[in-house]
């Protein structure tokens, strides 16, 4: 993003054959509709409002200003009056930014006692965004469409989540991915088209050798390894033989200059998620665990083996996320088939974001049994409990497709004494057995992105943005419907040459 905050603007149709009174009212009642809407508003970005557009040419104008302004990230239109659609078709043409179509009025109540043609022919949204809609639609415009008064909370919410996706679509475009080594050997769905990956999401993936990370691990200084190590001390709570003095405090103190390093690099590239795998290390000593932890927790997005997919949808997703919110790196591991309930013990070897959970991690250290390096240190912490989603992004040849499932994440059956990383138990919807049917239908991977902080509407609404397939799993699928799904699915891109 650039330094100027983020913006989305506020457009309002309308044409000057009403003349410069009515224009006048028009545009007063268009600011005290941005206002209502800012009462309940809570999306990333600041709302501007415009002034009221009243031909093609200044259409066109606002819409280029609007596409090349890198701190816009969306456009809200809305028909206060009747705004004949030919006069938008040259500036919808050149909108490069999320569209929203607000379909609202002035008043909430009609003034039924008084109501004659002079309120008739002001208040002309009902059918002015109708008109506007079917150019949108005859243009195959990808957009959003929210109806209702500005005072309603429910239209506050959804320009919320729009706003958000809006905000995840801004990021894509500018994302740098690094990639530490490549993806692990033999692996299919860490696979992917990048070029097709940039052309289609913005996204930058660029390889970074790892021991350029091993390099930067070797020239911090014991000193502010040492330092870090103790800021660790504050704020988790730390095994005793990681702590000062203890006789494994050395390992504490690599894996805080790896942190140090790996944020140095990233920061210094520009990169806002990586990758890394353990069977490319270089001269590194461990795995970095708790430092893409922490990373993570700062918004970055990351996928272990090379999945530079699963980093990139990371981290967008993360700037689709309230401040804090719950989102992670997370891998299906494996399941609890009964007795209860079945469900799915989700994990990695090291990397689960701590914003899944309120409670203080705790720092350990230990084996960690493939990769041939040092006993790695880590954050160790179960998720808490709340309605969630696992989210994946996969390349099917000629395009990509985002898959959701949602998500019960609930406490373990029981306790976890000898799994010392930390993890994540939920219940799928529609059910255990449905659930994977219909993933492993849809192609899957078995890495995802765990979010309570995403809604599902707001998910959708970036898949809309970005024009790519989303397939959402929930308590209505079944097999039957769910392959049909598919099935038109594949006929519709097919037709659109995809």
């Amino acid at each position: 993003m650039t330094q100027k905050a983020p913006s989305i603007w506020f457009l309002t149709g309308s044409q000057s054959l009403y003349g410069e009174e009515t224009l006048r009212e028009v545009a007063g009642q268009s600011q005290k509709v941005l206002s209502d809407l800012l009462e309940g508003y809570e999306g990333p970005a600041v709302i501007e409002w415009k002034p009221v557009v009243l031909d093609t040419e200044t259409i066109r104008r606002v819409m280029v200003e609007a596409s090349a302004d890198d701190s816009c990230i969306g456009v809200i239109t809305w028909m206060h009056t009747f705004s004949p659609a030919k006069m938008w078709i040259a500036g919808l043409d050149a909108l490069r930014k999320p569209l929203l179509h607000l379909h609202t009025q002035a008043n909430q109540a009609l003034p039924w006692s008084s109501i004659d043609m002079d309120f008739m022919n002001l208040n002309q949204a009902a059918h002015g965004d109708r008109e506007y809609a079917h150019i949108l639609t005859r243009m195959a415009v990808a957009r959003k469409v929210v109806v209702g008064h500005p005072s309603n909370p429910d239209v506050q919410k959804r320009l919320t989540q729009w706003a958000f996706a809006a905000m995840g679509w801004s990021s894509s475009q500018s994302l740098k991915v690094a990639r530490f080594g490549d993806n692990m050997r033999y692996v299919a769905v860490t696979e992917g088209d990048k070029v097709a990956a940039q052309t289609q999401f913005g996204m930058s993936i660029e390889n970074i050798a790892v021991n350029t990370l091993a390099d930067g691990v070797a020239e911090v200084s014991d000193s502010e390894g040492e330092k870090l190590a103790t800021e660790y001390e504050g704020l988790y709570d730390v095994s005793p033989e990681l702590r000062a003095g203890g006789d494994r405090r050395d390992s504490l103190v690599y894996g805080a200059k790896i942190e140090i390093a790996l944020r140095s690099i990233l920061e210094a590239g520009g990169f806002r998620a990586f990758t890394s795998n353990f069977e490319d290390l270089g001269s590194l000593r461990q795995l970095p665990g708790l430092a893409v932890q922490r990373l993570m927790a700062d918004g970055y997005g990351f996928g272990g083996e090379g999945d530079w997919k699963t980093s990139a949808l990371l981290a967008i997703l993360k700037s689709m996320a309230p401040a804090g919110g719950a989102t992670s790196f997370m891998e299906d591991y494996t399941y609890h088939f009964g007795p209860g309930t079945p469900k799915v013990l989700g994990a990695h070897m090291l990397e689960v974001c701590p914003t899944l959970t309120k409670s203080k991690p705790r720092i350990e250290i230990h084996p960690l049994g493939i990769g041939g390096k040092e006993d790695p240190v880590r954050m160790v912490f179960t998720a808490d409990p709340a309605q969630a989603r696992v989210v994946c992004l996969v390349d099917l040849g000629g395009r990509f497709r985002i898959v959701s499932n949602e998500i019960t994440v609930v406490e373990p059956s029981e306790d976890l004494p000898n799994l010392p990383v930390a993890r994540a138990v939920w219940e799928p919807a529609p059910s255990l057995a449905g659930s994977a049917e219909a993933w492993m239908l849809a192609g899957g991977s078995h890495h995802t992105v765990l979010t309570s902080a995403v809604d599902a509407e707001t998910l959708e609404d970036f898949a809309r943005i970005a024009r790519t397939e989303l397939v959402t799993i929930d308590n209505s699928t079944t097999g039957a419907s769910f392959r049909k799904e598919l099935q038109w699915s594949e006929a519709y891109y097919r037709s659109l040459g995809r």
